[in-house]
């Protein structure tokens, strides 16, 4: 199986840098992880509606270039699905029992994930219906992509 996390933004705190790299450490005995960043697009604080959705039509364009036909897509939106772990480890298991071994997990910017990405994307999903910084939501993704092959290997892990 490989895995690719494709966000918007430079990660730039070194607490959140070391804590994905402790988890895409761990992960190195289940799966090929790969982190991609594309350039967020600068934007002033106040944007009209047409200039939000050009920014995110922008960063879009960048993020379906890194994606590949054959790829499942999961676009992490606040409207998305909100799964247990044990039903997304469960979702992961089965896909890949149907054949599926590439998976692409897609973080967008500040304003969100263009509409272009969102029909692109498989599944879409959500970490609840609080807002949290887009940096530290790749801590969170990656931390729940390890819980999941624990959880499918029947090892323990703390709940």
């Amino acid at each position: 199986m490989n895995i690719k996390i494709i966000s918007v933004g430079k990660l730039k705190e070194k607490y959140l840098t070391a804590g994905i790299s402790e988890y895409v450490k761990r992960l190195g005995g289940y799966t090929k992880i790969q982190l991609i960043e594309v350039a967020d697009e600068k934007a002033p604080e106040n944007l009209s509606e047409s200039e939000m959705m050009q920014v995110k039509e922008k960063e879009g364009e960048r993020i379906l270039a890194k994606i590949k036909d054959q790829e499942y897509v999961y676009a992490l939106a606040i409207e998305g699905k909100n799964p247990s772990s044990e039903s997304f480890a469960k979702q992961l298991d089965q896909l890949a029992v149907q054949g599926k071994s590439q998976f692409v997990f897609v973080i967008g910017g500040s304003l969100g994930l263009s509409q272009a990405v969102m029909n692109r994307s498989n599944t879409q999903i959500s970490f609840g219906k609080m807002t949290y910084p887009h940096q530290l939501m790749r801590l969170i993704l990656v931390e729940q992509i390890y819980r999941a092959f624990r959880i499918n290997k029947g090892e323990p892990y703390h709940k």
